[in-house]
């Protein structure tokens, strides 16, 4: 289970989850490029054959592009998955968030050992030692929002499209028991809480929402023209994956439209594999950040002990071991959604994976064919 990384993580507590059924394979996309596209292809087809609705797999090495897709993006029609469908990155949306906060450290207006205090006073509870540095890295002690079950309460409910704004999230969880003194060495608790308070405080200093400020900074700057910021429209736009949770016995349901307000700052990003790709090479290739704030963001500690892949917690990225080497970058899901993002140091070399299935609905053989896809695309190429 991806529990660092879980947007809907008390849901699986409270709802009966089982093995989903294995999916017929749709016709599968040719892929549009690269040399190790047969040796994917076996990968992607049996996570499928083990349950997943469909996959998308980008590969990029250098100036070679590979694009993989099998399964389908909507069970009801039977549509191909397509590599520029649309779906939500969940947790990624970290990386670009942190980014902008940099950016405003860069300028001058922010400083990573600003307290929250500072700029949200009275917001949070010891808000006076708690630094942006804690908050971008998960060591603020935080409680995280979307495990709380008055914050799930309107969704189990039914109300799959309620919305909630990033302040009535924060005020729900600043109101719950810290899990450890802000900044305890070597102490990490991955919590999107943190993000949105990120998010406030970048409202704070621009007078702009944080939508705004990643159109501005992120999105328009890096032409990606397929990444929006929605946190109240639950229609994603087309092309999309619909993207599909276990509620009970199967079927399985779509829960495309549940509301991105949920994670908001922390996960509210939709975007196609194509973007996330060129996004995380412009920031690691020095096209996003100074040097030296590039490198701060880098720097990591000690991940969740029990996250699948025991990555480490950098400022909005992670590192991740893999079969050949540390790869950059993060891991998101949101219900319908399992997404990772790897990129080597410099940006050159790439794997971008989307899988239309929310993670509590894997099979026990799918879980391990996903990362060994995953770690496939990154290192068996050439």
């Amino acid at each position: 289970m991806l529990s660092s990384h879980r947007t809907f993580a008390t849901a699986t507590v409270l709802l009966a989850v089982v093995t989903a059924a294995a999916l017929g394979t749709a016709a599968s996309a040719k892929p549009t490029s690269g040399t190790r596209a047969t040796d994917l292809r076996g990968d992607l087809d049996a996570l499928v054959a083990a349950g997943a609705p469909g996959v998308i797999v980008l590969v990029r090495n250098g100036a070679k592009t590979t694009r993989l897709t099998g399964g389908v993006s909507e069970l009801a029609t039977r549509r191909a998955m397509q590599p520029g469908d649309h779906y939500r990155i969940a947790s990624l949306t970290k990386t670009y968030v942190a980014a902008v906060v940099l950016q405003l450290v860069a300028e001058g207006k922010l400083r990573l050992g600003d307290t929250v205090e500072r700029w949200l006073p009275g917001l949070v509870p010891n808000g006076s030692r708690i630094t942006i540095r804690m908050l971008l890295i998960h060591t603020s002690g935080l409680a995280d929002h979307e495990r709380d079950p008055d914050v799930l309460a309107p969704y189990l409910s039914g109300d799959l499209s309620y919305y909630w704004s990033p302040l009535r999230l924060v005020k729900i969880a600043v109101s719950r028991p810290v899990l450890f003194p802000p900044g305890a060495t070597q102490r990490s608790s991955y919590s999107s809480t943190n993000y949105l308070v990120a998010a406030l405080i970048v409202e704070r200093v621009t007078r702009n929402t944080i939508g705004a400020e990643l159109r501005r900074r992120i999105f328009r700057p890096l032409k990606l023209a397929g990444t929006s910021y929605p946190t109240r429209s639950t229609q994603l736009p087309s092309p999309y994956a619909h993207g599909y949770f276990l509620l009970g016995p199967p079927p399985l349901a779509d829960l495309s439209a549940f509301s991105p307000s949920l994670s908001g700052p922390a996960g509210a990003i939709v975007s196609t594999v194509g973007d996330v790709a060129a996004f995380y090479r412009a920031l690691l290739s020095g096209r996003v950040l100074v040097p030296a704030l590039l490198r701060t963001m880098m720097r990591t500690i000690p991940g969740a002990e029990n996250s699948d892949l025991h990555q480490r917690m950098g400022l909005g990225l992670e590192r991740f071991p893999t079969s050949c080497g540390p790869a950059f970058g993060h891991s998101g899901s949101f219900p319908g959604y399992k997404t990772y993002a790897f990129s080597s140091a410099n940006g050159k070399r790439q794997a971008v994976v989307m899988m239309n299935l929310d993670p509590t609905a894997e099979s026990d053989a799918g879980r391990p064919l996903f990362y060994k896809l995953l770690d496939d695309a990154y290192c068996n190429t050439r």
